[in-house]
């Protein structure tokens, strides 16, 4: 056997069992991404969020999510949160938000976002982390639910507080989603209607959404909120304007979207704030 053979031979092994991922300098950002095969966590140099105070509607959600992440990183217990609802309410967002808002109280706390389709790494994540002295960590997932064939689940529920080890201590797991149990209704019903035991189906599906200890609903925004919102941004922007023009523009865009949201209201603010030359 030749020895570029050899070579092949060992290039192909590494990639099927690559190498431990080698620790980041943790003190080069704030916020990181973990991407797997091959495992690694890439630094955010400029995470995309917005300031805290801009986000309305949401108080109750705010407030309590703001005083479990303080807890954390002021180094005492602290739930993992679900933050599940309205699209467009501001649940990724606010999760940015707060991460900024600690820090600027001086606290030393970073953001790991995780994607769905790394679930089946995230022990591998937990084990690097887990060895970062002196270092607190939000892993932050968006978006997240399953489909009725997908087992990415089972990964998630070592990480939230199954397992021998358990979730490290200097971990804590964000997660929002749609749906509040993370799986589609049709899909539980389908387990209830199919299975031999159809309420042990059901408690397998549903279990994985009781293993977050903070559950925070999202709900669709009143006329108000809306307006609230986007007055809001311009005045955080120094767009100056008269409340009566701006309901009306902002009632006409929402009405040509058929839906109200701060999802909503920041791409009708976006569209203002070009047509007035100002850049955000």
């Amino acid at each position: 056997m030749n020895r570029d053979m050899l070579c092949r031979i060992a290039e192909a092994l590494e990639r099927i069992s690559p190498a431990p991922a080698e620790a980041p300098d943790f003190a080069c950002a704030d916020a990181f991404v973990w991407h797997a095969a091959p495992d690694r966590l890439a630094p955010v140099a400029r995470v995309n969020r917005v300031d805290l105070t801009l986000l309305q509607g949401i108080d109750r959600a705010r407030d309590t999510l703001l005083t479990n992440t303080r807890h954390f990183a002021q180094g005492l217990p602290a739930n993992n949160a679900l933050l599940w609802g309205a699209r467009g309410m501001g649940k990724s967002s606010l999760v940015k938000a707060i991460h900024a808002a600690i820090c600027a109280e001086g606290h030393a706390l970073k953001i790991v976002e995780v994607q769905r389709e790394d679930l089946p790494s995230i022990g591998r994540l937990l084990t690097l982390l887990r060895a970062a002295p002196g270092q607190r960590f939000i892993l932050f997932c968006d978006d997240l639910s399953f489909s009725h064939d997908d087992q990415h689940y089972k990964s998630l529920k070592a990480v939230l507080d199954g397992g021998i080890e358990g979730r490290p201590e200097n971990v804590v797991f964000y997660a929002t989603s749609n749906r509040r149990h993370l799986m589609p209704r049709d899909m539980i019903e389908n387990e209830r209607s199919t299975a031999i035991t159809p309420s042990e189906a059901v408690e397998e599906k549903v279990s994985l959404s009781d293993r977050f200890g903070l559950w925070l609903g999202f709900h669709p925004c009143s006329q108000d909120e809306y307006l609230a919102m986007i007055r809001g941004y311009c005045d955080a922007h120094g767009i100056a304007m008269d409340d009566a023009v701006l309901r009306a523009e902002a009632i006409e865009w929402q009405a040509t979207r058929g839906a109200r949201s701060g999802r909503v209201a920041w791409q009708f603010f976006t569209d203002l704030a070009a047509r007035r030359g100002v850049r955000i």
